[in-house]
This record gives structure tokens, C-alpha cells and sequence, in this order.
């Protein structure tokens, strides 16, 4: 498969998948048994740069990984290690989510069938039918990849919350405090949204709080925050979201940034203290905050 026939079948297959495909959430068996599907079962994201005309995949990175394939494939070893992440479609295949230059040369190096990871995202409609549940008119909203989740040598960890076999599959360790904290912020009346660069599958991550005892409201992966993603569907989940919203926490590493609505204005709070303090700081800083909504209501 040559250059131009690459982006001819990219966006031939993207043209006939429109306005008759649709995302849809995998079972759990699903998810568990099926772990690799034929090359062409697999459609390419018309939200990924990979699939878009002006910008289109890198055939230097492609090339590389042919390379790596055909040498593997030279001495039987199976040429792909880690899976793609797909998320399931009506009324068949799965939508690519990550690894479209390991799929594009997986094509072009004859390969019939890829390792994949099925992963379940928030739909559009998942997110309707959360805001339309909420009585409330304020979020907070944490990182997954970068303010939850820790290494399993840091040093200030909540214990596990899972035992063997259920901790083969939630391999994450969480910074010390953070079910307190998400425990303040549902009883101060916040929805909490956490997001993350990675992907996971929501319903993982739902039963992944629910272990420690909190919950969350809305679950959105496979967000680049620093790049933000500028696809339609993308723009519709955050006017949803924040059309919904009066206030909104941002709660960093760093900081916590509170936000009004669509005027712009914010109120940071700094959070320096030691590691260990963390979440007792982050909590404080959201008592303030009640505390001067409240003083301002009366």
C-alpha cells in the first residue's frame, strides 16, 4: 500500500462509516475475551490527525515501525507487543482511538490480524444523561494521569484498594488523601469530572472509585489538555459540559483554580505545602470556598 493509496483508503473508509456508524459501549466479557481483530475490522478516527487531509499520518514513523514488524516477522515473533486502543461500533468494527501509524503499517506489511484493547469512552449520550441527573450547578475537576494516580514506589499512597484477581486488572495506586478529597467535594455539593490523557475504559474507572468508597460523575479519556482536541464531537462534550456549570474547581498539583461561568474570572489558591499535607490543604481551600459563597448568599 503505497502513500497515496494509504489516504485513499483512510478517507474512503472514513466517508463510508459516516452517518452509519456509531460508538457503542463494549461488555465486560467483550472486553475481556476479545483481544485482537482482523486489520481491516478496524476503522481509522476522522478526529485523529492521522485521518485529516491537511495534516495526515507520518510516513517517517510508519516506515520505522514496517521495519520493526518485518524483522520480527523474520524470526516468528509476533511483530506487534502492545495493543491498539479501539472503542467498539454499531453495526460492526471498532473505531480507532491510538496506534493509527502501528495499524497503517500493520496494512502495509500484510498483516491480518492486530493485538487490540477495547475501550469503553463517554459518549455524547452518557454525558446527557449525567448533566440532565444533576441537581447541581458546580463541578470540580482533577486529572487522572497527573494529580491521582501515582507510582507504586511513591511515597504517599492510599493502601490498595483490591486483592488478587481483581488486582491484576487495577494495577493504579492513588496519591495519599483523594477519596477524602472527593468524598469533601460530592458532600459541598460538586459534580466531579475526572479526566485523563490516557485511555480507560469508564466503567473500569467507575468501579475503581467505587472500591474506595467515592464517587464520580462524569469519567472523559483520552483528553490531550495541551493540545485541545478541536473535533466536533470533542467541542460538543465541552459546550454540554460547560453550558451545565456555574462554577467550576480545577483542581492541579499546583493550585486550585475557580471559575464563573462564561465571563473569565478565576480565583487561584495556591497549595504549597509538604506532599503529605496535600489533600488536607486542597480541602481546606474548598471549605474557603463555601464559606465566602455562603457569606455572599446572605
Amino acid at each position: 500500500m503505497a502513500k497515496t493509496q494509504l489516504m485513499e483508503y483512510v478517507l474512503k473508509d472514513i466517508e463510508q462509516q459516516k452517518g452509519v456508524a456509531i460508538p457503542v459501549h463494549a461488555g465486560l466479557l467483550e472486553r475481556l475475551v476479545v483481544k485482537s481483530t482482523a486489520c481491516k475490522n478496524i476503522h481509522p478516527n476522522p478526529d485523529d490527525e492521522f485521518s485529516m487531509e491537511k495534516i495526515g499520518p507520518s510516513y517517517k514513523i510508519i516506515s520505522e515501525y514496517e521495519t520493526k514488524f518485518r524483522d520480527a516477522m523474520r524470526i516468528d515473533k509476533s511483530p506487534i507487543d502492545d495493543p491498539l486502543m479501539v472503542e467498539k461500533l454499531r453495526p460492526h468494527g471498532y473505531l480507532l482511538l491510538n496506534g493509527h501509524h502501528r495499524w497503517a503499517a500493520a496494512m502495509r506489511c500484510n498483516i491480518k490480524w492486530v493485538p487490540i484493547k477495547i475501550i469503553n469512552c463517554a459518549t455524547e449520550s452518557d454525558i446527557k444523561t449525567i448533566l440532565e441527573k444533576s441537581q447541581h450547578d458546580k463541578r470540580a475537576t482533577i486529572d487522572l494521569d497527573e494529580v491521582i494516580f501515582r507510582s507504586a514506589d511513591y511515597q504517599y499512597l492510599e493502601k490498595k484498594a483490591f486483592t488478587f484477581p481483581f488486582s491484576v486488572r487495577f494495577k493504579q495506586r492513588i496519591r495519599l488523601g483523594i477519596p477524602a478529597l472527593l468524598y469533601s467535594l460530592s458532600k459541598s455539593g460538586y459534580d466531579i469530572w475526572v479526566y485523563a490523557r490516557d485511555f480507560y475504559s469508564i466503567d473500569d474507572i467507575q468501579k475503581f472509585f467505587k472500591a474506595y468508597s467515592v464517587h464520580v460523575d462524569g469519567i472523559l479519556t483520552g483528553v490531550d489538555k495541551h493540545t485541545q482536541n478541536k473535533s466536533e464531537r470533542a467541542a460538543k462534550l465541552r459546550e454540554l459540559i460547560n453550558n451545565k456549570y456555574d462554577t467550576t474547581l480545577h483542581i492541579d498539583n499546583n493550585a486550585i483554580v475557580e471559575t464563573h461561568g462564561r465571563t473569565g474570572e478565576f480565583e487561584e489558591y495556591q497549595i504549597n505545602v509538604p506532599e503529605e499535607e496535600w489533600s488536607k490543604k486542597a480541602i481546606a481551600i474548598i471549605e474557603e470556598i463555601e464559606k465566602r459563597a455562603g457569606s455572599k448568599q446572605h
